[in-house]
Parts: structure tokens; sequence; C-alpha cells
């Protein structure tokens, strides 16, 4: 579920609290956890909604000027249903405090490590991770799709693994490609 950055900077503030979307299926659930650029949403309902239900208050909570604004919105999309999902600002990303520690001990760098070996077990490209993080660390802010090429992957697949490695605490997205976060370049360095 994607918010534009208007939408995310009233998140932030505590005047966006209700989202609308028309899909074919839902992509998040009551009780789930969203990261978004301003912080982790709670989700705390989604439920199916008929345009009739949708008030002027509901509209103005979810970022609209007006109903007739947020039913345009939702009316661009063709199929699915409508959902109104309900979530509030739970707090910072994780993942910021993770990027920051760049003194692991052993322990923490073999946990690390045993996290990078399941994902390289998961995947299909075999030992993939510290690759990833080495030639990321080698050519910062390099687009995404130079990247990919270099490996001989998919863009789209790259980007998926990246984001597993930014769970982790180890990459940080650039307004243009990637960078070892303090704790990637600790990883990478114990090596």
């Amino acid at each position: 579920m994607l918010f534009n950055k208007a939408i995310l900077e009233r998140i932030a503030a505590g005047e966006v609290s209700l989202a609308f979307r028309r899909w074919d299926r839902t992509t998040v659930k009551a009780g789930g956890t969203l990261r978004t650029p301003v912080g982790v949403l709670a989700i705390d309902d989604v439920s199916p909604v008929a345009l009739g239900e949708i008030g002027a208050e509901d509209a103005r909570r979810a970022g609209y000027p007006t109903r007739s604004a947020l039913l345009e919105a939702l009316r661009s999309r063709q199929t699915g249903r409508f959902y109104r999902i309900a979530f509030h600002l739970l707090g910072p990303d994780p993942r910021l405090a993770l990027r920051q520690q760049d003194r692991l001990d052993p322990s923490e760098l073999a946990a690390v490590g045993a996290q990078l070996d399941r994902l390289d077990r998961k995947g299909k490209q075999g030992a993939w991770t510290r690759k990833v993080l080495a030639l990321i660390g080698a050519n910062e802010a390099r687009a995404a799709a130079d990247l990919a090429a270099e490996l001989g992957w998919e863009k789209l697949m790259l980007k998926q693994r990246i984001r597993d490695l930014k769970a982790l605490g180890l990459t940080e997205s650039l307004q243009r490609g990637y960078r070892l976060s303090g704790r990637g370049r600790a990883v990478l360095g114990s090596r």
C-alpha cells in the first residue's frame, strides 16, 4: 500500500488515519504492520466498504479535501472491491536504528551472518548476499538497472534482494541507487 509524499507528511503529523483502496485482493491485513518512509503503521482494520458508506469525515481522515475527490480517486481503478483501511503510526522504522549500529560484537556478526546464509539458501542465485553487499559498497548511488546488468539479473529481482538486505539494516535507498549502512559496512568488513 503506497502513499504519496503529501499524505505521508500528514500521517506523520497525525492528521491522516484512514485509507481507501480498490483492490482485487488486499495487500495488508488487520493486526499487521506496514513500513513507510515516515515510520511503521499499525493496521487496525481492513474492511470492504460500499461507496455510499464513505462520508465527508472519512474523506478528511484519508487526506482528501472532499468526499467527491476521494470517490474520484477510487473510481480511477477499474476493477476490484473497495476497502477501508484504518491505521495509526506505531513508531519509527526499526531499520533506521539498526543501520546506525556499526560496532557489532562477534555474536552479533555471527547472527547477521546466519541471516545472510538463510537468504542465500532461500534464493535461486546461490550465495548472493555478500556479493550484492560488496557490489553496492563499491558502487554507491549506482542505478539498480546498472547493478542488475552487472550481475546478469533482472532489475526487479535485484530490488527485491536489496529489500531483504535493507530489512536487516544493511543497506539504504538513495534517491538514485543504494549505499551500505554503517551496519552493512561493518558486516562486509568482517568477512
